[in-house]
């Protein structure tokens, strides 16, 4: 198998909705965010896949060593040496790679965020940068379009954790900042053992509206130049702003079942982007 092949079925087999907006990129394009999606897949799943934390920490140093290999044009990794050749034509920096590793250690070592501040912190490391290495990949011109891709990044996240929350509760993890549950008097206890209650809706609630307003500030900062090459992160905008409503019309009844939109849905919301454009 060569790396480029490895990281397609990488991708592929994640079922993400980032997938679909890859679909519509150019040959050299969409090889390069396959590429650098396929190791933000790799280290991710370093914390979620291996229980021991002790191998899972061994295996993100062994992930840290790899990118310095790879910054010397000798990686060994397929999914590193897929990327290698797209590192200088999209401006991708190690030190990138290194803030998305040292965000997936924090799920080893955090199961809590104290406050709003500590959480969008985490979130800058496993989605903000991610958003900005991919929107210098769809073809960046305009040194705002970081900015909007840093707060679509951090609305994309939030939107995970708003839907992840029973999944994430089963884990022993709380993403929720804990200063909002006291809030709105929700005990950590009460997430862990997955208990649905009016306070919890209005909890959820009061994260759904951040998070629109995230993808609204995100879409406001995106400049006219680079509205057309930045469409794939529109599609993701586009499919994720979906869920989060479909969420919202269930009731926030994401304890004990995972809301997900369908594969047809998705392809038909980035269809839908690519050729109309952003959808609010």
């Amino acid at each position: 198998m060569t790396p480029e092949s490895y990281v397609e079925e990488k991708a592929a087999a994640s079922g993400s909705s980032f997938y679909y907006a890859f679909l519509f990129l150019p040959k050299p394009k969409r090889a390069a965010i396959t590429a650098f999606y396929a190791f933000c897949r790799e280290v991710d799943d370093v914390v979620d896949e291996i229980s021991d934390p002790q191998v899972a920490h061994t295996k993100l140093a062994w992930w840290e060593q790899e990118v310095v290999r790879l910054a010397k044009g000798e990686p060994t990794h397929p999914v590193t040496q897929a990327l290698l050749k797209h590192m200088p034509v999209y401006g991708i920096a190690p030190d990138a790679l290194h803030q998305i590793i040292e965000g997936c250690r924090m799920d080893l070592t955090q199961t809590r965020y104290l406050d709003e501040p500590a959480l969008t912190r985490y979130c800058h490391l496993v989605a903000g940068v991610v958003g900005e290495v991919a929107a210098r990949i769809f073809g960046q011109t305009d040194p705002q379009t970081t900015q909007y891709a840093h707060a679509l990044g951090q609305a994309l996240q939030l939107t995970n954790i708003i839907r992840d929350v029973g999944e994430d509760a089963m884990r022993g993890r709380i993403y929720l900042p804990m200063s909002l549950l006291q809030a709105h008097q929700v005990t950590a206890q009460e997430i862990l053992s997955r208990q649905d209650s009016e306070r919890f809706q209005a909890l959820m609630a009061s994260q759904a509206r951040k998070a629109h307003a995230l993808y609204d500030q995100a879409l406001a900062l995106l400049p006219i130049a680079d509205q057309r090459s930045q469409k794939p992160g529109l599609m993701m905008a586009n499919i994720y702003r979906h869920l989060l409503r479909e969420i919202e019309h269930s009731g926030f009844q994401v304890l004990n079942q995972r809301i997900a939109l369908t594969p047809l849905r998705k392809l038909w919301l980035a269809w839908k982007t690519q050729a109309l454009g952003a959808v609010r």
